[in-house]
């Protein structure tokens, strides 16, 4: 299978709300963006890391660590508020390059195995324009209204019987530079769902989901040390 160059690019801020300095912030003994850097450093595909921050401790930590490109993030791109196309768009017209891997230091347990094996799905293909990973799950699910989603509450089956719901889990994107210039979107006009183990899926948002990666990354070393 040829595959061409792979840009991923990690956004990272220093300031975060609900967890504090989740980016940099020490978890199963190293700091966190590093475990999502070390597994696109291993991964057979991905040729550059492009780290786009505003806070020198990340940039140094990156630097000092991994091989990567660093971007300062410009003062237009500064703040809570500003959602991920904008950074997007700005990475892409900052490299040189036409496909690219999108991901987040807050996804501890993303493995290089998934990584490479989305991007071998996503190039055996020809269908979809861009790839995002998900997470299946076999739960009964309503509207507001009390209507079932994915079931039907009068005729009840098992619960492992169920259709899955798909989640967005945030783990991992894939798409050409070509793509998101033209829809404004890592989701692209037509996307193809990758599923990924929900425990490798943990995404830190609050400081429950931090205790709770910080748990499956130490059982997992343990596991490994065995």
């Amino acid at each position: 299978m040829n595959i061409p160059k792979i840009i991923a690019l990690v956004p990272m801020k220093g300031h975060s709300e609900r967890v504090a300095n989740k980016n940099i912030k020490p978890i199963a003994g190293k700091p966190c963006f590093h475990w999502i850097v070390e597994a696109l450093s291993k991964s057979k595909y991905v040729n550059e890391i492009v780290i786009n921050t505003d806070s020198e401790e990340i940039a140094k930590s990156a630097r000092d660590n991994f091989e990567v490109t660093i971007l300062e993030r410009p003062d237009f791109l500064l703040g809570d508020m500003v959602s991920i196309q904008p950074l997007i768009e700005f990475d892409l017209l900052q490299t040189d390059g036409e496909f690219y891997l999108q991901t987040h230091s807050t996804n501890p347990l993303l493995t290089t195995e998934t990584i490479d094996k989305a991007i071998e799905a996503f190039f055996a293909q020809t269908e979809h324009d861009a790839l995002f990973t998900v997470t299946p799950l076999k739960t009964r699910f309503y509207w507001p209204d009390g209507s079932g989603i994915n079931h039907d509450p009068k005729h009840l089956i098992r619960t492992q019987d169920l259709e899955p719901v798909f989640e967005e889990n945030s783990c991992l994107y894939l798409f050409s530079k070509t793509t998101n210039q033209k829809t404004k979107n890592r989701l692209g006009s037509n996307p193809m769902m990758f599923p990924m183990d929900r425990l490798e899926a943990v995404d830190i948002d609050d400081i429950e989901d931090f205790y709770w990666a910080e748990f499956l990354l130490l059982r997992k070393l343990q596991d490994e040390g065995n």
